[in-house]
């Protein structure tokens, strides 16, 4: 395999060091058998703080060995502190037998993505329109059923409350690039910048994703309230395209 150049530098600058080591780590235990390297979302994006993000990053391997999984496992702690996440392990075969399957997680990686090392499998993948929109329905009405049930285990906790509506943000973010892409708006953009583009093309405010998207923000019940409702209207929204 033939390593493409070293692109560390044009990540977050406090993820560098660290994911310079990763870097060694990844070689050292996987050698010939990595085809990819790939991180994606906020350390690309410019957008980075290691208090609320971690590097997210895919491996791309020729074929699945455990046995270097079960090597890399240990390192997961140490990786942990450094603000780097367990990596999403994929083969060039997964990839192609799963775009119509997740489609919206593999936009995110499309549309924010660096390859560090090997092959980039992430450029120029395409997507069917119907497959995006059944997963944003689908993510939705999931994303309405968990918050009813976290609803229920909090026990009227506001803590837990809390702690679930910043828990539905990730997806949330996800679902609402897939309704963009629906609407031809294919260039990656910050958060801020989705929810902006989303409430003009539903013609609504969504102060509920918005209070969910803001880590500084007050999770209360009143907000949850909120956002239960904004996600309802959401999955009407797209159940009628």
């Amino acid at each position: 395999m033939v390593d493409s150049p070293p692109a560390v530098d044009r990540l977050a600058d406090s993820m560098r060091h660290p994911i310079t080591q990763y870097l060694a780590l990844i070689r050292d235990l996987a050698g010939d058998k990595v085809q990819g390297l790939t991180f994606f979302g906020a350390v690309v994006a410019g957008v980075f703080d290691p208090k609320r993000h971690t590097a997210r990053n895919v491996l791309v391997m020729d074929e699945i060995d455990l046995t270097v999984l079960k090597q890399l496992a240990p390192h997961g702690p140490g990786l942990g502190k450094t603000a780097i996440s367990a990596p999403l392990v994929m083969t060039p075969r997964y990839i192609k037998t799963s775009l119509d399957t997740f489609p919206l997680e593999f936009i995110e990686i499309t549309q924010m993505h660096l390859t560090v090392l090997g092959r980039d499998f992430f450029d120029g993948l395409s997507f069917d329109d119907a497959h995006v929109r059944l997963q944003c329905e689908r993510e939705l009405k999931v994303l309405q059923m968990g918050l009813r049930q976290g609803l229920l285990a909090s026990a009227g906790r506001e803590k837990f409350v809390d702690a679930l509506e910043q828990d539905v943000a990730e997806g949330l973010l996800r679902t609402l690039r897939g309704m963009l892409w629906l609407k031809n708006t294919r260039d990656g953009k910050p958060a801020a910048d989705v929810l902006d583009e989303v409430e003009k093309i539903i013609d609504r405010r969504l102060d509920g994703v918005r209070n969910a998207l803001d880590p500084t923000a007050t999770h209360r019940f009143p907000e949850f309230q909120q956002l239960y409702r904004d996600v309802e209207h959401l999955g009407e929204v797209v159940d009628a395209w």
